[in-house]
Formats: C-alpha cells, sequence, structure tokens
C-alpha cells in the first residue's frame, strides 16, 4: 500500500466547493488504513481550522492529518535554533505553531523575522519587519507563493509580500514551503513513511511535481486546478502520472 501526500487547494478542493470524487478518494483511503496527509502551502489556519473547513464542503479528515507550510517552518526554526525568538507576521496558524516549537514571539532583538500569510498585510508591520531584517533578524518565509485562491478570486500571498520586504532590504528570505525539500521531508518524517513508497499528488509543476521528483516521491498531477495540460511540456520534468481530477486515481 502505497502513501499519499495531497495538495488542497486545485486537488480537493476548488473553493469554495468541493472537487467532484475528492470525497470518494478520501473514504478509500481511510477504509484501505492507507497513510496520508493533506499538505498545504497555506499558513494562516491551524489544523483544526482546515479539518473544520474541508468538513463543511464535505471532506471529513482528520485534524492530524493534515500538514501545513506553518508547521513545517516551526520545525525548522526548531531543528535550526532551539527556543529562539521571533517576529511573526501571520494568523493563529503560524502562531501556534511556532509556539509549540518552544519559541518566543517579540521584536526586541528577535533570530528570526518570520513571513506568514495574514489577513490583514499592514504597512506598521511590513515597516517593522523591514527594521529588524535589516538589523540581522533572519528572513524565514512560509512559502513562495505570490498569489493563493479564495472564493472571491485571487488574493496577494506570502510571496508578494517577501518580494516586497526584500526589495526593501536587499536580504533574501528562507522558503520553508513547497517547493522547498525540506516542507517534503518534514511532511514524510511527521507521517513516519519514506519518499520511495509516497505518492505527491498535486496541481502545480512548479510546486507540487517538482517538489516530489526532488523528494524522490512518484508524481501524480491532476488538471483540476492551475496547470493546463499544453503547459507540461515547458518543463524539463515529467510527472508519473496526468490525471483529470483525482476521482480517476486509482489506490
Amino acid at each position: 500500500m502505497k502513501n499519499y501526500l495531497i495538495d488542497m487547494d486545485g486537488v480537493l478542493v476548488k473553493r469554495p466547493q468541493l472537487i467532484p470524487g475528492a470525497d470518494r478518494f478520501i473514504a478509500n483511503l481511510i477504509a484501505a488504513e492507507a497513510k496520508f496527509l493533506v499538505l498545504t502551502n497555506s499558513s494562516e489556519y491551524t489544523q483544526i481550522d482546515l479539518a473544520h473547513f474541508l468538513a463543511t464542503v464535505g471532506l471529513i479528515i482528520p485534524p492530524e492529518r493534515i500538514y501545513t507550510s506553518a508547521m513545517a517552518t516551526a520545525r525548522f526554526l526548531q531543528l535550526q535554533n532551539p527556543g529562539g525568538k521571533a517576529f511573526v507576521i501571520g494568523e493563529s496558524g503560524l502562531t501556534e505553531a511556532i509556539h509549540n516549537a518552544g519559541y518566543v514571539m517579540t521584536d526586541v532583538n528577535p533570530d528570526y523575522m518570520v513571513l506568514g500569510e495574514t489577513f490583514s498585510y499592514s504597512f506598521q508591520l511590513i515597516s517593522k519587519a523591514v527594521r529588524l531584517v535589516t538589523a540581522g533578524a533572519r528572513f524565514i518565509a512560509t512559502n513562495p507563493d505570490p498569489s493563493g485562491p479564495t472564493e472571491f478570486g485571487l488574493e496577494p500571498a506570502c510571496g508578494a509580500m517577501a518580494a516586497l520586504i526584500e526589495k526593501a532590504t536587499g536580504k533574501s528570505p528562507f522558503f520553508v514551503g513547497k517547493p522547498n525539500p525540506f516542507m517534503m521531508r518534514s511532511a514524510l518524517n511527521y507521517l513516519g513513511v519514506h519518499s520511495e513508497d509516497t505518492v505527491i499528488i498535486g496541481d502545480r509543476m512548479d510546486t507540487d511535481i517538482v517538489a516530489g521528483i526532488e523528494t524522490g516521491m512518484e508524481t501524480v498531477l491532476v488538471l483540476s486546478g492551475v496547470t493546463r495540460r499544453d503547459e507540461i511540456q515547458s518543463f524539463p520534468y515529467r510527472p508519473v502520472q496526468v490525471l483529470e481530477s483525482i476521482a480517476e486515481l486509482e489506490l
């Protein structure tokens, strides 16, 4: 039995709706007692929040089967500098994960300036981040996504705000989320499985598929999200399978 890392947006949901067949695929995984994680570059929400959201569209997934870029970022900080200090721009998904990693959140001489998605980026917060990075705080961002899907359409995401801070400071951030193999390795460790026995299912060639290839996983691209079939040939790598949606994937 294979293990599965499953991207959320574009694979399971196309906000605000469930992608047809996603509920059956998840139910089959649970019935087969397969190991799986829903993997998302989103950092705003906790596991419980995301499980609740998925339940509202018809996907019953235990919170512990969800892994976010916020959790990977907290793990990265914990490994790099245990018991450190960070100035954090983000929502409860990120702040809770960093607290749980044993970090103090402060704007007084932090070791890191950590940027995630938030519902209200303010000029004051961004200005403070610029000053802290300029003063020597190491610049970490949860993910490089320039925009993200909402029920109202695309909105600026972490990558767009990181570019603003980078332009102002001349300091490039370290992005923890996909396509960084660290995100994939930390998810595999969290699940307790090996890459050679694991399949990643995603809708983006430039994050999900390249991350899976670099980590040594089997890759499945679904066309229910961002990537179109005619775009695949422009990339120098290929997924193992290309499907219209997750509904076509057999365990």
